[in-house]
């Protein structure tokens, strides 16, 4: 069943109100049809059965029929910090994340990455945002991660102060991994994870020593250099499979 993300403002009583781009998908690709049943999502992670009711070039109308008791979100909290990467690299980075369940990405510059977040970088957050609000449709999530603006390596210091583990995977660790770190951590105490990804090229040696005064975890994922654009995706869904919904 298609699902449609609408701002709580434009559900009413027993109504939803949809407009904006989706009004166009539903009437002329999806070809729905007065009488369909569509799933509604109030943005907030409630979740409705509804009935189209009303379909014109501006809006179409939701009849709501029952709250469903639905909640496809993770049981923990997974913050992606990506080193800002070249090209559209960001594109793909927020869709697969959001599809793994992550609660926030943001971008990040480091010592080494290329993009210094020029202008033309914090324009592009309205399409990221976009991009995981397809991913959520695609995924059914119940939530639409938030998407923010790049920011500079002591801010990012600042917001794990609020984080119960960090993860860094890492070049040029050896010998400590995903699965060792979750071994040595108590499960329970564990709801806010932040997963901090280099740029192309890396983290500078002195941004990794910060973080480990941090008491972030510094891992290995393996034997193989990964991609940025990669890395985040492997480390994100081995900890999903330790400690989220992944895997059953």
């Amino acid at each position: 069943m298609h699902k449609f993300f609408v701002n709580k403002a434009n559900i009413d009583n027993d109504r939803a109100f949809i407009d904006g781009d989706d009004v166009k998908h539903i009437y002329k690709v999806l070809r729905l049809q007065v009488g369909d049943n569509v799933n509604i999502n109030n943005c907030e992670g409630e979740e409705f059965l509804g009935e189209i009711d009303e379909i014109n070039k501006k809006q179409v109308i939701v009849k709501i029929i029952k709250q469903l008791p639905l909640n496809n979100e993770s049981n923990i909290e997974i913050y992606l910090f990506q080193g800002l990467p070249k090209s559209s690299k960001m594109d793909l980075i927020v869709q697969k994340a959001t599809e793994l369940g992550v609660k926030e990405v943001t971008p990040i510059v480091t010592e080494r990455v290329v993009v210094k977040s020029e202008l033309g970088e914090f324009k592009k957050v309205d399409r990221w945002c976009r991009i995981a609000l397809e991913a959520c449709k695609q995924s059914k999530r119940s939530l639409v991660p938030k998407i923010n603006t790049p920011i500079g390596f002591n801010n990012l210091l600042e917001f794990l102060k609020q984080i119960d583990l960090i993860i860094v995977p890492y070049e040029n660790a050896e010998g400590y991994g995903i699965k060792k770190v979750v071994e040595n951590i108590n499960k329970r105490d564990v709801k806010k994870i932040a997963v901090i990804i280099g740029p192309e090229g890396g983290f500078d040696e002195t941004e990794i020593e910060t973080l480990k005064n941090l008491e972030a975890h510094i891992v290995t994922l393996g034997p193989r250099i990964l991609r940025t654009e990669t890395a985040g995706f492997v480390c994100i869904s081995l900890l999903m499979y330790e400690l989220g919904d992944i895997g059953g």
